[in-house]
């Protein structure tokens, strides 16, 4: 009988025993799996945010949460819409582009969407270039500017439409939908839509930017808030400065401008999910210390009391010709299949847990890393070999005619 034959022969005719003494590891390294792959796709989705949204400034109802930087506009406050005004009349410093959001519950052929309405930037800009050649003096330049990269691609065919993360022109009877939206609708650019009992026309699909903005439907703000009837009125205000320096120093004028309203960067925004980040990812490596000491002890005791209970066939082993180093692989190699196993069955746990939960737990999709999957299994192994060694020696070294003596 070879060495695997008795390795295989041993855990099959125990299988409680093995799984029993395997589950700390399971448990452990789908637990370590699941919160470092969240941890991670967590972490890039905050760093795509950083790169994407740039210098930009939210300006909210005093009453808003900070959760979620692109869902910060779904807060139930509103602000009036007079603020926008305001802000381009004050000439503040480094204001390249300002942005109300109103957002109202909606059905787009039986999918239900969020209608977001917003002032297109064109007439945003005929607005404030009346204002500012009348009475008033137009934006300061930024003296020293390092111009902000905005990633926003714009639509194949439609030059106009979009333009540093806003929509250039958009009638009072016209929408843009977002990827997703259009994805699931199978409406399309040109197509005539219902909504809140009004007829729509498309006016174009925006691209996928892995935000809220993809599962929205855009739509003009004055005609959003006539079909609420929530007066003139938005939900939140994003103003993007020119570039970083700048933003920072906007925001101490903005809040001594609009003193009833609450005033946040975005780094300020993504500050939660970054402290987020942070504990999940010391919580991986308490876990990582839980596997080791609970993992190991309760491995390591288990073995022993195996050991202790088959003294006598131990002994037999020996008697029939087994050396010691062979006892000795004997429960290493148990130790090595238990670890294995329960290593790759406790990724595999860990890997479901993180793509489900991902979503609700930091709001991002996760994706497979391999190095952290097999990382987490070599260390499930080693663990266990480790932790099997001195039970192993010691069986090793057992004299066959004193295991033979015991009653």
């Amino acid at each position: 009988m070879t060495l695997q034959s008795m390795i295989w022969n041993e855990l099959r005719s125990r299988p409680w025993a093995a799984f029993s003494n395997g589950l700390a590891i399971l448990l452990g390294v789908a637990a370590l799996v699941a919160i470092r792959h969240i941890t991670v796709a967590s972490e890039q989705d905050v760093s795509r945010q950083l790169s994407q949204l740039g210098a930009n400034i939210l300006v909210l109802p005093p009453e808003a949460t900070l959760q979620d930087y692109y869902a910060a506009d779904q807060n139930s406050g509103t602000i009036p819409e007079e603020h926008v005004s305001e802000i381009y009349l004050a000439g503040l410093t480094g204001v390249e582009q300002v942005s109300p959001r109103l957002n109202i519950p909606a059905n787009l052929g039986g999918i239900p969407v969020t209608l977001t309405g917003i002032l297109p930037q064109s007439e945003l800009e005929a607005q404030t270039t009346w204002q500012t050649t009348t009475l008033f003096t137009a934006p300061k330049a930024h003296e020293g500017c390092e111009k902000a990269k905005l990633t926003t691609a714009q639509l194949d065919g439609t030059d106009s439409l979009v333009t540093h993360r806003a929509i250039q022109n958009l009638k009072s009877d016209e929408v843009v939908l977002g990827a997703d939206v259009a994805g699931r609708s199978a409406f399309s650019t040109g197509d005539t839509v219902e909504l809140l009992g009004k007829s729509f026309k498309i006016l174009g699909v925006l691209p996928a930017t892995g935000t809220v903005d993809d599962s929205r439907v855009f739509a003009h703000l004055h005609t959003v808030q006539d079909a609420s009837g929530s007066g003139p009125v938005c939900n939140a205000i994003e103003v993007i400065g020119c570039c970083e320096d700048a933003a920072g120093g906007l925001v101490p004028e903005l809040r001594k401008l609009l003193p009833n309203t609450k005033v946040v960067t975005i780094s300020q925004v993504v500050q939660t999910q970054v402290g987020v980040n942070r504990l999940m990812a010391n919580t991986s490596w308490f876990v990582l210390a839980v596997l080791v000491i609970v993992g190991g002890t309760s491995l390591a005791g288990a073995i022993t009391a195996n050991v202790r209970e088959r003294r006598r066939e131990i002994g037999t082993l020996m008697a029939l010709g087994a050396t010691p180093r062979f006892v000795q692989r004997l429960f290493l190699g148990k130790a090595l299949v238990l670890g294995l196993v329960a290593g790759t069955f406790g990724c595999l746990v860990g890997l479901i847990v993180a793509v489900a939960a991902g979503p609700a737990w930091a709001g991002v999709t996760v994706s497979v890393l391999p190095t952290t999957s097999f990382l987490a299994i070599l260390i499930a192994t080693c663990l266990a070999i480790l932790s099997a060694w001195w039970p192993a020696r010691k069986a090793a070294t057992l004299d066959p005619c004193l295991c033979f003596q015991e009653v």
